[in-house]
């Protein structure tokens, strides 16, 4: 088991230094086109050259100036997360789809009433008609 931690190891540096530099933008690669080093990558990395090149080389390696990640994106759209019961837009929503649902079960309601007494009419009618009905 211990044989295959070297090629582990060989492996996810490649496999790192492949998808970071596919999520490098182009302007931020030094050196050589941004294909050049996906190649380099590629046809080096068993041996740790493309890798390590890439790493040392082939990057602007620069703090964040906002945050943590290195998107310029995550830096310049922080969220406030809120809690749901503090989120006024999300108490609001709560709202109205309870009023939606409040009205819908009184239609439902409403509709259920109405079809139940259409029922006892035609039984109270149907129960009269056979009465009266000659029998032979």
């Amino acid at each position: 088991m211990i044989r295959y931690i070297p090629f582990l190891l060989v492996l996810a540096l490649w496999i790192y230094a492949f998808i970071d530099c596919l999520n490098t933008p182009e302007e931020q690669v030094r050196g050589l086109p941004k294909v050049v080093w996906v190649l380099i990558i590629l046809f080096f990395g068993e041996v740790l050259i493309g890798p390590i090149a890439w790493l040392v080389a082939g990057k602007h390696r620069t703090a964040p100036a906002g945050g943590s990640t290195p998107a310029e994106w995550h830096r310049n759209h922080r969220t406030q997360w809120v809690a749901p019961d503090d989120n006024p837009e999300f108490l609001h929503s709560l709202r109205e789809e309870n009023k939606k649902d409040e009205q819908l079960l009184k239609s439902w309601e409403a509709d259920l009433r109405r079809r139940e007494e259409e029922l006892r009419q035609r039984e109270s009618g149907s129960g009269d008609g056979q009465d009266n009905l000659p029998r032979g």
